[in-house]
């Protein structure tokens, strides 16, 4: 049976720190829209779907001619968002959950886990990293790290800097820095949103390291694309320059 991907964004209007985040406007568009538009833009994929709980977000999903999924008001988690749209597209044999507040999500990268998940059937789970940049402080909490193995498989997730560097001297380049992108087979989708948080899940706040906890092997791809997260009001300014600037 050949693979067959879809691209679910889930998005929710009642975020803490952002109210109505997916329909704030950037350059022009709904942010939710910026990043369906570039999902549709990636090379593999079978559809590209929003999964929300919210009309107001599917209504204007509906409008600029986005699939929709409705589903709970419950979930505590994209991840649980994406399964229960899952459930639901029974055709579909893998899935990448791209989070619905990065207008600047790169395509190739999409691209590139969609063709690794086709390829290579021994995978449950895949995600994404990049190379810090030398103005980027690797002790930011809010800016997740990853060290792997031999075979870019994740070793472990972490807040903290890892691994531990004794000379002080070395490179912000040596960290590798997640990308929130995931991409899983059906099977072990569904299969992760019944297990519970796990220990180490619960003490990083990193949803990634349940996969890890019950043995599970995640593939990690490199990439060297923008990743530029809408978290709050100030990000709106930054995603707005790059897109004028073309960096799409």
């Amino acid at each position: 049976m050949s693979a067959k991907i879809a691209v679910i964004i889930p998005a929710r209007y009642g975020s803490t720190r952002f109210p109505g985040k997916p329909l704030h406007l950037i350059a022009g568009k709904p942010l939710i829209q910026h990043v369906w538009e570039r999902s549709r833009q990636a090379k593999g994929i079978d559809a590209v779907i929003v999964a929300t709980d919210d009309m107001r977000i599917a209504e204007t999903a509906f409008k600029f001619g986005a699939k929709v999924s409705i589903t709970s008001e419950k979930h505590r988690s994209g991840t649980d968002r994406c399964a229960e749209a899952a459930k639901g597209l029974k055709k579909f044999t893998h899935f990448i959950n791209v989070q619905g507040d990065e207008p600047l999500i790169d395509p190739i990268l999409i691209s590139n886990l969609a063709k690794t998940l086709a390829s290579e059937k021994k995978i449950s789970m895949i995600t994404a990293a990049t190379e810090f940049g030398a103005d980027e402080d690797v002790n930011n909490p809010n800016a997740v790290k990853v060290v792997l193995d031999r075979d870019s498989n994740a070793l472990y997730f972490s807040r903290s800097p890892i691994p531990f560097a004794r000379d002080p001297a070395t490179p912000a380049a040596f960290y590798l820095k997640h990308q929130g992108i995931y991409g899983y087979s059906r099977k072990f989708l569904l299969r992760f949103v019944k297990w519970k948080p796990s220990q180490l899940e619960k003490i990083e706040q990193l949803e990634q390291l349940r996969a890890l906890e019950n043995g599970c092997r995640i593939r990690v791809l490199m990439t060297s694309g923008i990743s530029v997260g809408v978290d709050s009001l100030a990000d709106v300014a930054v995603a707005e320059r790059l897109l004028k600037e073309g960096q799409l």
